[in-house]
């Protein structure tokens, strides 16, 4: 079925010869005591070979349509409902592709041919309430299509705009972090260099480490933007097992880092670990950038069955500057907790030093989309 859609798709013009040559097909049958000359079948062909352009054309190809449909009622005499049904298909199209103020009046107008018809008698009240029926009917069809589309094009749109803000947010987290952690590295290794070059030679090979780290992690967020054809081999997100790793970084950039665990984590699925390992790594980043290198860092995390609770304090440094709660780093921590019922509380501590507490539900009941 996706295929077929892709193919109409891709050849609108050949996807509506096909559906004119259809309805041709079925009303074929009802055409026959009508084309008993070579002339009643000029009128069939002539009222259904517009439909080829009815996506192309809707407007056009419903007048034409209908001009054709009326002279065939008219002029040739022919009352079989084949010019019916092919107007209907017109106007459901029309009704499809057009705002309301392009179809309201040929709607109106088709009224009024049926209210004329019925008026001199040349209908009875049984076949107008059948053809009334089937009109509104195709109007309906029509109307209601054409707003299931733009629930879905809405929908997509949507979601593609949270998922470019989740790149956004996962490109932010993975520039700063390492960008931080490699001007750490190379300030120190800057300070090594003349009385021991041998660890400086160490650093600068942490430093390219990182950097061709950080260059993997953006080919890969940044092929999500890509052609699905196109994309790199897919990579799983960093966990709650990969802290350590990220802890053993920021210690060898100088922060003196700590980690204590209480509980268990639960089955929370690979989503919520990243939201908590980015959590604490937009920490140690900021505690990178603002109090630098020389800094102890206390990370306590706290699991329960379906909650964790996180603490990040580290005691300012030896030169700690002015830090306020605010920037595109708090920002991407609040919507990441929100999307498990949590809250953060970021700011600075009364004996200096700075305080992160971050609290995530993954409960049912608590959980929101």
């Amino acid at each position: 079925m996706i295929r077929v859609r892709e193919a109409f798709a891709r050849h609108p013009l050949g996807a509506d010869a096909g559906v004119a040559v259809l309805l041709a097909l079925a009303d074929a049958p009802g055409a026959v005591a009508g084309a008993a000359s070579a002339g009643g079948w000029v009128w069939f062909v002539t009222v259904h070979l517009p439909l080829v352009w009815r996506r192309r054309y809707p407007s056009a190809v419903f007048w034409a349509v209908f001009v054709v449909a009326v002279a065939a009622w008219a002029v040739a005499g022919i009352d079989s409902v084949y010019p019916y049904a092919a107007l209907l298909a017109a106007t459901a199209t029309l009704t499809r592709y057009r705002p309301w103020r392009w179809w309201w009046p040929a709607v109106t107008a088709i009224a009024v041919v049926l209210g004329t018809g019925w008026y001199q008698n040349g209908l009875r009240f049984g076949d107008l309430a059948a053809l009334a029926a089937g009109l509104a009917a195709a109007v309906l069809l029509g109307v209601t299509v054409r707003t299931r589309q733009a629930y879905v094009t809405e929908r997509e749109r949507r979601a593609a705009a949270a998922e470019r803000s989740r790149i956004a947010r996962e490109v932010h987290d993975v520039v700063a972090h390492n960008v931080a952690v490699m001007v750490a590295l190379a300030d120190g290794a800057a300070l090594a260099a003349a009385a021991a070059p041998e660890r400086a030679v160490a650093t600068l090979g942490t430093i390219a480490a990182t950097g061709r780290e950080a260059l993997d992690d953006l080919h890969r967020l940044l092929g999500l933007l890509r052609d699905p054809s196109e994309r790199p081999e897919f990579r799983p997100q960093p966990g709650l097992d990969d802290l350590d790793l990220l802890v053993a970084q920021v210690r060898d950039a100088g922060l003196r880092a700590t980690v204590v665990r209480n509980g268990t984590p639960g089955p929370w699925g690979p989503a919520a670990e990243l939201t908590i390992y980015r959590l604490v790594q937009e920490s140690l980043t900021n505690t990178l950038k603002h109090a630098g290198p020389a800094t102890t860092v206390g990370i306590h995390l706290r699991y329960g069955d379906d909650e964790a609770e996180l603490d990040i304090t580290d005691d300012g440094g030896a030169a700690p500057e002015h830090r306020q709660a605010g920037g595109h780093g708090l920002a991407g921590m609040l919507e990441r907790v929100a999307a498990y019922d949590g809250q953060v509380d970021a700011g600075p501590l009364p004996t200096g030093g700075w305080h992160v507490h971050a609290t995530l539900h993954f409960g049912r009941l608590g959980r929101r989309s």
